[in-house]
C-alpha cells in the first residue's frame, strides 16, 4: 500500500515567499525558486498542488502523481487509505488525456519537456476556465491574465484539446467588460477583475480574437456543427475586442499607452500595437466564417483599421528597426516576435530586426531577456521571451536556432521537469515554476519545429 505524505505546502510556500522578499527588499540581487512544480491531488485530479523549490520528488511517468520520500504528495489531512485507491485512477486519466492529443517534440528531451507543460497546463486550466498564470500563495501569479490565456488557449487547441481551449475562451468571454476591454488580470474563480488600481492591459483585444481564431481554423464549421454553433456564441465577444481595438487608434494610426506585457504604460509600445493588429486581423477572417451582411460589414471595417495600423506599425516602429517605441533610442524588444508567425508574415525589415533583438537580448547564461531597456536585472533570462524567439525561429525556417533554444529551454528546467519564469545568472531555475505563458509559447514552438502553424492572414483591401 502507498503512504501518503501530507505536507502543508502553503505554509511552507508562503514562509519561502516573505524570505525572497525580504531579501528582495533589501537589495535588488538574483531571483530564487520558490515553486518548483505542480503535483495533482490523487483524490480530487483537478486539484493542484505547488510544490515548494526545497522538496525532493520525482512524478509518476506521464502523470502529475509525485512520489516524495515517504509516500505520494498530497493535500494535507488526506487519509493514506482512501489515496491509495485513487492515485492509479488518476496516472491512468493523466495518461488517457496525454492519449486524446499531440506531445510534440523531435527528441527524447523534448517529449520530456512537453509532456510536462502539457500536464501543468491541465493542471492551470481550472474547472471553469480560468487558467492560473503560475502558482505562489499570496502573489500575482495566482490570477487569470487575458494574455497568458489566450496563449494557453492556442497551444492546448494545437496539440488536440479543443475543449478545454474553448472552457478558456468561455471564462475570457464572461470576464469580458462591457466596453470590449479586458481587466489585466482576474480571480481564477470567476468573481471578476482584481480591483488593485492597475489600469486594463488593451493587448488583449488582440490575443482573445487571436486565440478564437486558432481554435476556429481546427474545427469543422459546418452550418449544423456544434462548433459552429460554439464559435456563434463567441462571436459577441470577438466583436466587442475588435471594436475597442478600432477605436483605440489614434490621428497617426497606432493605438494610445496602455499597459502591456512589461507592466508599463508610458507611451504606446511594439507589445501592444502587434497584438492589435493580429487580433483585428483575425476578426475580420471570422467575420466572413459568421457571415452575414452585419458581420461582413464589420469584418470590411476591421481590416481596413488592421490596414490603417499595419501602416502606422511599419512607418513609426518600422523607422527605428522596430525597437520597444517609436521613439529612437527605445531598444529592442522582444514583442518584435509578435510581427512574424503565426501571427503574420514577415517582410524583410521584421526578419533582420528580429536577428538583430535576438542578439541584442541574449544574455550571458544563453536566454533572453524582455528588452535592452528592461528594468530587471539585466542578466536574468526570462522563459516566455526566450520561448518566443524559439517559435518565431521556428515558423520564419530557422530550425537550427529554434532548436538551441528549445535545447536552452529543456536544460534549464526545475528539477521536477517544469519550466520556470526566470533563469539567474548562475544558470539556475528561478521564481516560480511552471509558468502557464512559458508552457505555451514552447509547446507552439514545438509544433512550428515540425509543421507550420495556421497564420492569420490578411484581410483583402476593401
Amino acid at each position: 500500500m502507498r503512504r501518503l505524505v501530507a505536507v502543508g505546502a502553503a505554509l511552507a510556500l508562503a514562509a519561502a515567499t516573505a524570505a525572497t522578499t525580504t531579501a528582495a527588499t533589501r537589495s535588488p540581487g538574483q531571483p530564487k525558486l520558490t515553486v518548483a512544480g505542480l503535483a495533482q491531488d490523487p483524490c480530487q485530479p483537478q486539484r493542484a498542488l505547488p510544490v515548494p523549490a526545497r522538496l525532493s520528488g520525482q512524478f509518476e511517468p506521464d502523470s502529475s502523481i509525485l512520489r516524495v520520500a515517504g509516500g505520494v504528495y498530497a493535500a494535507p489531512g488526506q487519509a493514506a487509505s482512501a489515496a491509495s485507491a485513487c492515485v492509479t485512477t488518476t496516472e491512468r486519466a493523466d495518461r488517457n488525456w496525454l492519449d486524446t492529443g499531440l506531445v510534440p517534440g523531435a527528441t527524447a528531451s523534448q517529449r520530456s519537456m512537453a509532456t510536462r507543460a502539457l500536464l501543468d497546463l491541465s493542471l492551470a486550466v481550472r474547472p471553469d476556465g480560468a487558467v492560473q498564470a503560475g502558482w505562489l500563495p499570496g502573489s500575482m501569479y495566482e490570477y487569470a491574465w487575458p494574455r497568458d490565456s489566450s496563449w494557453v488557449a492556442v497551444a492546448l487547441t494545437d496539440t488536440g484539446h479543443p475543449a478545454m481551449a474553448y472552457q478558456i475562451l468561455e471564462f475570457l468571454q464572461r470576464m469580458q467588460g462591457r466596453n470590449g476591454i479586458w481587466a489585466a488580470r482576474y480571480a481564477p474563480d470567476g468573481s471578476g477583475p482584481v480591483r488593485d488600481g492597475r489600469p486594463a492591459e488593451l493587448d488583449g483585444d488582440g490575443w482573445v480574437p487571436w486565440a478564437v481564431w486558432s481554435w476556429s481554423v481546427t474545427q469543422p464549421l459546418t452550418p449544423a456543427s456544434q462548433s459552429r454553433r460554439e464559435l456563434t456564441l463567441l462571436w459577441p465577444m470577438v466583436a466587442r475586442a475588435a471594436d475597442a481595438a478600432a477605436r483605440s487608434l489614434s490621428g497617426d494610426g497606432l493605438p494610445g499607452p496602455a499597459m502591456d506585457y512589461w507592466e508599463d504604460s508610458v507611451q504606446v509600445t511594439l507589445g501592444t500595437a502587434a497584438p492589435l493588429l493580429v487580433g483585428l486581423r483575425a476578426a475580420a477572417d471570422l467575420a466572413a466564417d459568421i457571415g452575414g451582411t452585419a458581420a461582413t460589414s464589420d469584418g470590411r471595417r476591421w481590416g481596413a483599421a488592421a490596414a490603417r495600423l499595419a501602416g502606422a506599425i511599419a512607418a513609426t516602429f518600422g523607422r527605428t528597426g522596430y525597437q520597444r517605441t517609436p521613439s529612437p533610442g527605445s531598444g529592442a524588444d522582444a514583442a518584435v516576435t509578435f510581427l512574424g508567425p503565426p501571427f503574420a508574415v514577415p517582410d524583410a525589415a521584421v526578419l533582420r530586426a528580429a536577428r538583430s533583438a535576438q542578439g541584442a537580448l541574449t544574455v550571458p547564461n544563453g536566454g533572453l531577456r524582455p528588452g535592452t531597456s528592461w528594468p530587471g536585472t539585466p542578466d536574468v533570462a526570462w522563459t516566455p521571451e526566450t520561448a518566443f524567439f524559439a517559435l518565431f525561429d521556428a515558423s520564419t525556417g530557422q530550425h537550427g536556432q529554434a532548436a538551441a533554444l528549445l535545447g536552452w529551454l529543456a536544460a534549464h528546467r526545475t528539477k521536477l521537469g517544469s519550466l520556470p519564469e526566470q533563469v539567474n545568472s548562475a544558470g539556475q531555475a528561478a521564481s516560480v515554476a511552471p509558468l502557464a505563458w512559458t508552457d505555451a509559447v514552447t509547446l507552439l514552438a514545438l509544433l512550428a519545429q515540425a509543421a507550420p502553424l495556421p497564420t492569420v492572414p490578411v484581410p483583402p483591401a476593401t
